[in-house]
């Protein structure tokens, strides 16, 4: 189960309609920053397959300037063994 953290910009005078997209999508919690014009966004899927597809929907989203990972952690890399679950694969 992929969970990550990212601060999402909005373009120029788009926060609140980002805000209403990122909330609106399945796997997705957004929050806005009190001292500034960025989002935190959370999203957990329940596997690999369904993080991927998640993550060409948020490529699409046109009031998003940028979005950075701050955070990543993958169960399934844990129960593997396979490193400390902060692996990008």
């Amino acid at each position: 189960m992929p969970v990550l953290a990212y601060i999402a910009s909005p373009r120029s005078g788009k926060k609140d309609k980002l805000l209403k997209e990122l909330n609106a999508m399945q796997h997705c919690e957004a929050f806005s920053a009190d001292n500034a014009d960025i989002l935190i966004l959370v999203t957990d899927t329940p596997d690999m397959e369904t993080e991927k597809k998640l993550q060409k929907q948020l490529n699409k989203i046109e009031s998003l300037e940028s979005l950075g990972m701050t955070f990543g952690y993958n169960d399934e890399l844990q129960y593997k063994g396979e490193g400390d679950g902060h692996e990008d694969r």
